[in-house]
């Protein structure tokens, strides 16, 4: 086998995915566009594929994007199919020695990140290739090489034409590994966050103070949990993308007094815009939405629905969520941060002064309503109340 890469156990062979599986019983083959085999190793999973070769015009739509990548072919030819020359070395196992067809060696002491080919083209084969840029040169500190970098500023609307589901996965990969701040400005820079997150982007270009310091503050803490290993999640990253337009959808009605309700439908309606760019998982979506709908329930301090809000499972990230509006300049409920100080209090509360710190009418009722009423920890609740 060759092309071997430690770091992220990639192997590239002569094979095919269906050879390899004949192999490994345990293998497990994916992917639509290109068949892939994932064979496990111990605890790892080691990403198999076939040596590729330059796709026919058949194999292209009209706008030259590749829909059929299934055409196996040499090693010369895949070194020449690959989309960056660094990702174009190979490891052979049996001399010890590093094949390099695309002058990749040489991009690696340059701190250079170069296109394989006429950028144009191979953009348009795979438009998702302009964000494996912005990623590499956030992950490695490169430079991208002149030509290749003008040519995103000419494709950037390409991305439209990538399944939103596929765009999910660049995403997470963009913004929770470290380098998000740099990240989105590269985006932005290049023109591409437009077409990642259109509403918010809209706000931005307006020059909105809000949109801009929530934004940066969110991925700026995000980058410092990264680094002390600390765990992040997709769904906070997206309840931070799109709640500016929600918010703005909020600010039409201020004098509404359900505000729950309002959130709910400003919630869904950009949503439902948000998922024809960007198709966003249950596992996902689900808790995104409940970090959302908890915010409209800080403003109960005292009460049943205080209690259950604090034992909701969604609590911490709600909370933070809070932090992260007030810290922006937003007052959530008409309050400044006496509110944020307020609930930071009663987190410092052990169980049961919480509990008669936000009821204390339950508190001084008999033992056995008390045991009646208590809600059970991490029992989950709607969020509704």
């Amino acid at each position: 086998m060759l092309g071997y890469k430690p770091k992220d156990f990639d192997v590239a062979t002569d094979a095919t995915p269906e050879q390899v599986r004949e192999l490994f019983p345990n293998s497990r083959l994916i992917g639509r566009r290109f068949r892939l085999a994932h064979v496990r190793f111990k605890r790892n999973i080691v990403e198999v594929s076939t040596f590729r070769a330059p796709p026919s015009e058949k194999l292209l739509d009209h706008n030259g994007r590749i829909i059929d990548d299934n055409i196996y072919g040499t090693l010369e030819q895949d070194a020449w199919r690959r989309d960056f020359s660094i990702n174009a070395l190979y490891y052979d196992i049996r001399t010890n020695s590093v094949i390099d067809y695309t002058g990749g060696i040489t991009d690696l002491e340059n701190h250079q990140l170069r296109l394989i080919g006429d950028p144009i083209v191979r953009y348009q084969e795979d438009p998702v290739r302009m964000l494996r840029a912005v990623r590499f040169m956030c992950k490695l500190s490169f430079h991208l090489h002149p030509e290749s970098k003008e040519a995103i500023y000419q494709l950037a609307s390409t991305l439209q034409n990538i399944p939103p589901a596929r765009l999910f996965e660049e995403v997470i990969k963009l913004f929770l590994n470290g380098y998000a701040v740099q990240a989105f400005n590269l985006l932005r820079n290049f023109g591409l966050f437009q077409w990642l997150f259109p509403e918010t982007e809209a706000y931005l270009v307006q020059g909105d103070r809000f949109s801009q310091f929530f934004l940066e503050q969110a991925l700026i803490n995000t980058d410092n949990r990264v680094l002390e290993e600390k765990p992040v999640t997709a769904a906070f990253l997206f309840a931070v993308f799109l709640w500016v337009p929600i918010k703005k959808l909020i600010d039409q009605y201020p004098d509404s007094k359900k505000i729950g309700e309002l959130i709910r439908r400003s919630v869904e309606n950009v949503f439902i815009n948000q998922s024809r760019h960007i198709t966003l998982p249950r596992r996902v979506s689900l808790p995104m939405k409940e970090i959302w709908y908890l915010q409209s329930r800080f403003k109960y301090q005292q009460g049943m629905r205080a209690v259950r809000l604090l034992q909701h499972p969604r609590f911490r990230a709600a909370y933070d969520f809070l932090l992260l509006r007030n810290q922006a300049g937003e007052h959530p409920n008409g309050q400044d941060t006496n509110l944020c100080q307020w609930w930071d209090k009663v987190q410092s509360m052990e169980e049961k002064e919480q509990l008669n710190y936000l009821n204390p009418k339950k508190s001084r009722s008999n033992c056995s309503k008390t045991k009646k009423f208590k809600p059970k920890l991490n029992q989950p609740i709607s969020v509704d109340g």
